[in-house]
């Protein structure tokens, strides 16, 4: 049987340590910095309601009761409650020189994981594959298909997304960090990432709604779903997100 220190993931933990007694501090790879925002010029938009919810289930109840939720309601979501889910896990709250803030933390205030939708059942919203462009606060459809289906069988069969009115799918812009990070970098990725979808849960408590985090999947699958390389940008996390109802396969 392998070893603990054998495996990938330890060797890499092992190699990104920051160690104080490194001569001449860390050294990083040179690897260039790309934009700060991603948008997909030419895209069908659609844009988000602004307005934010005054009422809610009690914050300490919401903790008390979270549970992953894989079972869903015919039930459509709202636009309003899908752009409050947007901005509680990834929405922009201020601003410092250059620097933008967003609900989430992120290392560095660079914010490299990216927001992907595959819509089902939102109020008003044609299904599809959608990109969140955080700074215009809006949606960029960028497939016209009804994705739940194919993104179920590309996160190992988990049949429950593909009930789902609307899946969260988070890629990485790895450069966006590590340019400054270097092979540390990763780490804080993975960090940025559980940040935000812990907020998209919380949020979804608060709205009397369900979610299921999801890090099982084929990783080209999925990337291929959202039209991104894989390499400088790949799929990291994804969750399910909705009302809840009888436990079904049926789609």
């Amino acid at each position: 049987m392998p070893q603990l220190k054998e495996s990938l993931g330890h060797r890499y933990l092992q190699a990104t340590k920051v160690v104080r007694e490194q001569e001449g501090g860390q050294s990083f790879p040179a690897i260039q910095r790309p934009e700060r925002w991603k948008t997909y010029p030419g895209a069908e938009v659609v844009e988000l309601p602004r307005n934010r919810h005054e009422q809610g289930v009690d914050f300490l109840s919401i903790l008390q009761h979270r549970r992953s939720l894989r079972s869903f309601g015919d039930e459509p979501m709202s636009l309003a409650d899908l752009a409050l889910l947007l901005w509680a896990s990834q929405g922009i709250t201020g601003q410092a020189g250059s620097y933008f803030f967003r609900t989430a933390p992120s290392a560095g205030a660079l914010y490299p994981v990216e927001t992907y939708l595959a819509i089902q059942r939102v109020a008003g919203v044609d299904s599809g594959i959608y990109h969140f462009d955080v700074q215009g606060f809006r949606l960029e459809r960028l497939a016209a298909v009804l994705p739940g289906r194919p993104l179920a069988e590309a996160c190992l069969g988990q049949s429950f997304m593909a009930r789902a009115p609307v899946n969260f799918i988070w890629t990485a812009i790895f450069r966006r960090n590590m340019a400054k990070y270097g092979h540390r970098g990763m780490r804080y990725i993975l960090l940025d990432a559980g940040h935000i979808c812990q907020n998209l849960m919380l949020a979804a408590g608060f709205l009397g709604m369900g979610g299921c985090p999801v890090a099982a999947f084929f990783d080209d699958e999925v990337n291929a779903l959202l039209g991104v390389d894989g390499q400088e940008e790949s799929a990291i996390y994804l969750a399910s997100v909705g009302r809840k109802g009888q436990v079904t396969d049926a789609v």
